[in-house]
């Protein structure tokens, strides 16, 4: 049996199990028509298999982040990434939608390899380095995202959309391997009990740094979720995409992440985390009413709804790094549990904003909501940054006093 690893990680191990935590979201989306058929189930039965699992992430991320601090990251990840293979299997070989939908929300427990990834860089390194490197980890959000629609559809074509679910089994035994060789303890100083645990709890929740950070994360993302929400039925509806074209185009605004994030961990350490926030805010909001406008004026292409959504993807890749190292640095020692609560913020309320963007969709109304959902994270976002400046300023004023 290989040894178990004893030392930190290689930020390889990080990204690969990052970009595993990702990938699991969407790889498979451009299947839920033929998951649906074929398991003889209505379309918006199957979209569960995606705001569902965001729900179910949602919630475990509330306990993941915790366990972490309570009994460190290594043992958690392991855990996460076994129940993720079995789950796997489980929906390689469902009969029925319930089945499927079952197995497919216990999928969400490979969460743990996104949350705790951001909560080791975070007891490696200081606050303004660790935002310079979660921008290598959003490059993985970013690549994996958009290489596995591509991928999942080639998949479908090919072997159909159980191969996506072969696929993931075999990538969670690959990566268990490498975690325990490589993925020694980072968390150094575990809370004795959960109860002197959760009596820290209330200054990290009452923090309004913690807030603005959380919910500029959980808008900037909630943009992504529309998108996932509502450009499928778009790009079959008005544009009459095929599954492979539809995972070709899906994969457009995590290109734009990709870049975002290039660019994060270029100027991190230079520039304060509000202002590579504020940054990215700005550049989603100005895409998507670039965007709008081309509709409304009558320039109705593929590229006017993806190119829109490539801004948003440079927008959230620039603020994603700095926005989740600063939720982590208000209380250092909950770092877990902040990477978890805030996590959980992300993923529901972007379980949510899909699950609102999917009910708005109409042959009628077209690409309309799918903007203007997107536009309306965006701003409130821009809005949270802007908080968290404020607050910095207000503090330091005290300070100074």
């Amino acid at each position: 049996m290989l040894p178990a690893a004893t030392t930190p990680p290689r930020l390889f191990t990080l990204i690969l199990l990052s970009g595993l935590s990702v990938v699991t979201l969407n790889m498979f989306v451009a299947s839920l028509s033929n998951i649906a058929e074929e398991l003889q189930a209505d379309y918006a039965l199957v979209t569960l298999s995606i705001a569902g699992y965001a729900g179910m992430t949602a919630v475990l991320q509330l306990v993941i982040g915790p366990l972490s601090d309570r009994f460190g990251r290594r043992p958690v990840i392991l855990a996460g990434l076994l129940i993720f293979i079995l789950a796997s299997l489980g929906c390689l070989f469902a009969t029925n939608i319930w089945t499927f939908l079952i197995f497919r929300l216990l999928q969400g427990a490979i969460t743990s390899g996104l949350v705790i990834s951001n909560a080791v860089v975070r007891d490696m390194v200081p606050v303004q380095e660790a935002a310079s490197l979660m921008g290598y980890l959003a490059m993985a959000w970013a690549v994996a995202p958009m290489l596995g629609p591509m991928v999942g559809g080639v998949l479908d074509e090919l072997f159909g959309w159980r191969a996506s679910f072969v696929a993931f089994a075999g990538a969670g035994v690959a990566i268990f391997g490498l975690c325990w060789v490589d993925l020694g303890e980072t968390h150094r100083t575990p809370s004795a009990t959960f109860v002197k645990q959760f009596r820290s709890y209330p200054e990290l929740l009452r923090s309004r740094r913690f807030w603005g950070y959380a919910l500029c994360m959980a808008f900037s993302t909630g943009a992504f979720y529309a998108f996932l929400g509502g450009v499928p039925f778009v790009a079959k509806t008005m544009f009459g995409m095929s599954a492979a074209t539809l995972g070709f185009y899906m994969g457009t605004i995590t290109a734009g992440f990709l870049l975002g994030s290039f660019l994060s961990d270029r100027y991190a350490k230079r520039y304060p985390l509000t202002t590579m926030m504020i940054a990215g805010r700005l550049a989603a909001c100005t895409g998507l009413v670039v965007g709008l406008v081309l509709f409304l004026t009558g320039v109705v292409h593929v590229l006017s709804l993806f190119g829109a959504c490539v801004f948003v993807g440079v927008g959230n890749g620039l603020t994603m790094p700095s926005s989740s190292a600063g939720a982590m640095s208000v209380r250092p020692k909950l770092a877990g549990s902040a990477s978890g609560l805030s996590g959980a913020l992300t993923v529901g309320g972007g379980a949510v904003i899909s699950s609102i963007t999917g009910a708005l969709m109409t042959g009628e109304n077209g690409v309309y909501p799918v903007l203007v959902m997107m536009l309306l994270s965006s701003l409130m976002a821009l809005i949270a940054a802007l908080y968290v400046l404020w607050v910095n300023r207000a503090e330091s004023l005290k300070e100074v006093e």
